[in-house]
């Protein structure tokens, strides 16, 4: 037995040391894990940032749309405006004639307006009653076909083919 050589406390060659893979220790894995995990929170914290932001700027541009939305209309509704101003400081001087041709004009200017932003008058004399359009305030007995409208009290409008105001009239009654 004295022939045998005890290999348990022989330090390994250079080659043999070259060979063995380092392996991080369970504190450096962990260092290593936590600096991830910091970098995708930061991330993660960045992008919710930036979603946050996108949310505020969209609402934003939706508030002075919706603010502003009526700017084009309101500029076209100034001449009109003016008119009726005008045709008013003119006081007792004006007659009566040159009144009603100062209000006919200031009446085309507003329904050039309204064309201009496809609000539609609704006048539906001797149609047939739609209460889409119309509102019914009586029925009466008239000449006519039944349910068509015998008379219009106030006009209704329609802005992009959407009602605003629906027309006020009378009805045909049905015999």
């Amino acid at each position: 037995m004295s022939d045998q050589i005890n290999t348990e406390n022989i330090e390994p060659t250079e080659p043999e040391a070259q060979n063995v893979d380092f392996m991080p220790s369970l504190e450096e894995q962990l260092r290593q894990a936590e600096l991830n995990a910091q970098e995708h929170h930061d991330a993660w914290l960045r992008a919710k940032a930036d979603a946050e932001n996108a949310r505020r700027r969209a609402l934003d541009e939706i508030d002075k749309a919706r603010k502003f939305a009526l700017d084009k209309f309101a500029a076209e509704l100034l001449p009109v405006k003016d008119s009726l101003e005008a045709a008013l400081a003119t006081g007792d001087n004006a007659s009566i004639e040159s009144l009603k041709s100062g209000v006919d004009l200031t009446l085309k200017q507003l329904s050039g307006v309204f064309e201009k932003n496809n609000i539609q008058e609704i006048n539906p004399l001797g149609d047939k009653f739609d209460p889409n359009y119309h509102q019914a305030i009586a029925t009466v007995e008239a000449e006519g076909e039944p349910n068509s409208v015998a008379s219009v009290l106030q006009k209704g409008y329609a802005l992009n083919d959407r009602v605003v105001r629906p027309a006020l009239v009378t009805v045909v009654k049905a015999n």
